[in-house]
């Protein structure tokens, strides 16, 4: 299947921002936004496999609200921040959790093929950015569900402090954080994450093929 977006040249993430995710896996609250990167080689889109490597422990399914650059965005004030995205969309932040754990950094647990799905982006129109639902569901049962008015950070806040370290470029996309309600995926599962009043990316999981 094709991506429902074009290949942006970074994935920023925020981690922990939600509170209550954050409690659940024994995590403080970062006083500043806590980024890190995806690989663009992760996006996978609707109907796709997200594939689970062998030997990697518990890899997690985490719903998340994201958002897409429009306009070349550099040191861009908050007010300023929805002129500069070009749509929102559903996002999976699939991560290998025991890598989590142990990495000092997160690239490997957030990196591996098929650990970022997208649904397809909606133009922001007069969506609020402060009230957006996102939802998880699993074979069908809701597992999580969170607004982004519980982020710790605000969209507009993360996006303008985010464009303050490095240029975001049109296509780029910067997902949010996930709330709490985040668990394992098994082979043979379905996952849906759902941008409520936006659209929804669901996908298969099954065993990657042996290297």
């Amino acid at each position: 299947m094709s991506l429902p977006v074009a290949v942006p040249s970074k994935i920023v993430c925020a981690g922990r921002n939600y509170r209550a995710h954050a409690a659940e896996l024994g995590n403080d609250v970062p006083d500043e936004p806590l980024v890190f990167l995806k690989p663009p080689s992760t996006l996978i889109g609707e109907g796709e496999a997200i594939l689970l490597p062998h030997g990697v422990g518990r890899v997690d399914y985490e719903g998340e609200i994201a958002v897409v650059v429009g306009r070349r965005a550099r040191n861009l004030r908050e007010e300023d921040v929805a002129d500069h995205l070009s749509g929102i969309l559903p996002l999976n932040d699939v991560t290998a959790r025991e890598y989590q754990r142990t990495d000092s950094q997160w690239l490997r647990a957030k990196g591996f093929d098929t650990f970022c799905p997208v649904g397809t982006p909606v133009p922001l129109g007069g969506i609020d950015l402060g009230a957006i639902d996102v939802v998880t569901r699993v074979n069908g049962e809701e597992r999580q569900r969170g607004s982004s008015g519980q982020m710790v950070f605000p969209i507009p806040f993360l996006v303008s402090w985010i464009s303050r370290i490095m240029t975001l470029e049109p296509g780029d996309i910067v997902t949010t954080g996930s709330p709490k309600g985040v668990g394992p995926l098994e082979a043979g599962d379905e996952v849906e994450v759902e941008v409520v009043g936006v659209g929804s990316v669901r996908n298969s999981v099954r065993m990657a093929p042996d290297a």
